[in-house]
């Protein structure tokens, strides 16, 4: 598995080493089920306000962007781009990246920003699903589907409070079992989290780099779908943590310092304007992330 890994970090080391940014790339821990389930606090309900892009925010998902250097950028590639990676680990991303969704949206829920939430919702169902359907019983995991569709109708109906709350637990019980079903078949889960983990930065890197255009942050989704994805992937990081401590602590360390540094790029779930970090920048910090993390799998 990590032979794939030395070969995207090549790629990205390529592409820093310019002058500009010609293209980039492009589970497992569960949020705590307090965190996503919340009760939204007050705030309005616009996705982006007054803004020029705003209107865009739901079209993103349904126009995928075509593969950029090195991965898949933009919506629908973030899942077909793991297709030649080893089962367990294809698997394993493609879990991260729905949490990712899910995390993101969540926050989007939390302040009442119904529009802007509800392609974190259609997406696991609609691009991530079908690439795991087939898998489920491999993990003893029970179909979800009509969970994430019940969920993604909350969000589109804007229905806080219980109903949220109750269909976003049918999907985390489903993903609970994921986990279950994928740490039963792994020698060394803490090296395997790591690994899916940083399959899910380099997706991010793709996504950040699709939602710039101009220098501006013009596509707010597909900065949305990095933000959550880099913080999927420093949750199931965290969630090894111990493990990962006695095997190599300096090298969790740097880990953790990177996507620090990397998270300073996303300030919050709705994007400024312009972006804190270049794209290129943002590569280089994930490119770093993978070689600390080699030592960890």
């Amino acid at each position: 598995m990590k032979t794939k890994s030395k070969i995207w970090l090549g790629v990205g080391a390529c592409v820093v080493v310019g002058t500009g940014f010609a293209g980039a790339t492009g589970p497992l821990a569960s949020p705590a089920a307090s965190d996503l389930s919340a009760p939204p606090g007050p705030a309005a309900d616009t996705a982006i306000p007054a803004t020029a892009f705003g209107r865009i925010v739901l079209a993103q998902h349904a126009h995928p962007q075509p593969a950029q250097a090195g991965g898949q950028g933009g919506e629908g590639g973030e899942s077909k781009g793991l297709a030649n990676l080893p089962p367990d680990l294809a698997f394993a991303a493609r879990i991260a990246l729905l949490r990712g969704h899910l995390l993101v949206g969540d926050e989007l829920v939390k302040q009442r920003q119904w529009n802007a939430a509800l392609p974190h919702f259609l997406h696991p169902g609609e691009e991530i699903y079908g690439d795991i359907r087939d898998q489920l019983a491999d993990y003893k995991v029970p179909p979800f589907e009509a969970a994430l569709k019940t969920l993604a109708g909350a969000v589109k109906a804007k229905k806080g409070g219980n109903d949220y709350t109750k269909a976003l637990k049918a999907v985390n019980d489903a993903l609970i079992a994921a986990d279950a079903g994928m740490k039963a078949k792994q020698s060394n889960w803490p090296g395997f989290v790591v690994e899916a983990a940083v399959e899910a930065l380099k997706t991010a890197t793709g996504e950040y780099q699709a939602a710039i255009v101009d220098g501006k942050i013009a596509k707010p989704v597909e900065y949305q779908d990095a933000r959550g994805f880099i913080l999927q992937a420093e949750r199931m990081i965290e969630s090894v943590a111990p493990d990962l401590q006695k095997k190599d602590p300096a090298a969790l360390g740097n880990v953790r310092a990177v996507l620090a540094e990397v998270l300073k790029a996303f300030p919050s779930p709705i994007p400024p304007r312009t972006p804190v970090k270049e794209p290129g920048a943002v590569l280089a910090d994930v490119s770093r992330i993978e070689l600390a993390a080699g030592k960890l799998m």
